[in-house]
């Protein structure tokens, strides 16, 4: 069982390999609408999954079947090799972190942390120490005293996590948990939140719409649309290999190209080069006339959308002179060119639509 100390927790290649969480052709409907749709997924011990996706994907009905607050339609769950498809949610040994933080307004941090425990019926002097470990493990030991109307935001959700964490679960659920705070707090939260689950080795599930977040957290990230799983996987593997047109463009890929030989591909606007009229550009790939017809400051560079005959190009460029209404050519590196399979609804490059890019 994980411990709540401040050591990293140690774990052997067949414990990293032992499913804690098991989901077999679950099924989820809701007066005769599919909202999860028979998938599978296996989340290992020690490992950070994260489910992402667009709102109505049936990321949530997912972790409340796992946490067992909805009951699947069809499938079967296993916890820790043990079928938990029936089981009560407080049977489960699972803690959750909420959206809304769920603090007891009336409690001190103390005893909102302790609080799961104390349903549990721990020892008092067990319940003491287990607290003064994950007040210390997030930062708090020195709040122990003050009521949630006294914390800021970050602080709030740290409570949240901590008497999550007390109760050593066997699996920690996150139901988008930094979604109320805002976008500087955020990343500080995103850090934190990995520094408790790497140092208490606890197996987590993230729920987000933020691919960012997962991206940045999770070992394995899953991707669902329409209640099924569309791809998962390493967040780098993902991100660099997006297996449809629809993860793509959920990760942020704007441009769709077809290519002759090739067949549907995308490539990100950071890698298509803006170029003035007397630049050389770089060896490999094509050079296509453009005019802008938008530029978006970002702060280190601005985002370029240009247009191509009838179609559309976005490019990022740090060229601070770019206006709409400027001609210009963007270089596509063809090397840098991915492949969707399956997928039909590319922009064809040219002065006429039906024209294909060059390959």
């Amino acid at each position: 069982m994980p411990t709540t100390t401040t050591k990293t927790t140690k774990t052997t290649t067949a414990e990293t390999t032992t499913p804690v969480v098991q989901l077999q052709s679950i099924t989820r409907e809701f007066s005769g609408s599919v909202a999860v749709d028979s998938i599978d997924l296996t989340v290992r011990r020690g490992e950070f999954t994260a489910l992402l996706g667009p709102s109505g994907c049936g990321k949530t009905t997912t972790l409340r079947m796992i946490a067992g607050f909805l009951p699947p339609t069809s499938g079967t769950i296993l916890l820790d090799g043990q079928d938990a498809t029936t089981l009560p949610p407080e049977r489960r040994n699972i803690g959750m972190v909420f959206q809304s933080y769920a603090l007891f307004p009336h409690l001190t941090v103390e005893k909102n942390v302790a609080f799961g425990l104390r349903m549990r019926g721990v020892p008092t002097a067990e319940i003491r120490t287990r607290v003064a470990e994950v007040l210390d493990l997030v930062g708090l030991a020195h709040l122990a005293g003050r009521k949630p109307k006294q914390l800021s935001g970050g602080q709030q959700q740290r409570v949240a996590l901590a008497r999550a964490v007390a109760i050593r679960p066997s699996v920690l659920l996150l139901d988008e948990p930094l979604s109320n705070l805002d976008a500087r707090l955020r990343v500080q939260m995103r850090q934190e939140l990995l520094r408790v689950q790497r140092e208490t080795g606890l197996t987590a599930i993230l729920v987000t719409h933020d691919q960012e977040e997962a991206l940045e957290l999770a070992d394995n990230m899953v991707i669902l649309d329409r209640g099924r799983i569309v791809q998962q996987g390493p967040p780098r593997e993902v991100f660099r290999a997006p297996a449809t047109r629809f993860v793509a463009e959920f990760l942020g890929y704007e441009n769709f190209l077809d290519l002759p030989g090739r067949g549907p591909v995308t490539i990100r606007p950071e890698h298509i080069g803006v170029l003035g009229p007397d630049a050389e550009p770089p060896a490999g790939g094509e050079v296509v006339e453009a005019t802008v017809t938008a530029v978006r400051f970002r702060g280190t560079d601005f985002a370029v959308t240009a247009a191509v005959g009838d179609r559309t190009l976005h490019a990022i460029t740090t060229d601070e002179t770019l206006r709409a209404g400027a001609s210009v050519r963007l270089h596509l590196p063809l090397g840098q060119a991915i492949p969707l399979p399956g997928d039909d609804g590319a922009a064809r490059l040219g002065k006429n639509p039906r024209q294909e890019c060059p390959a």
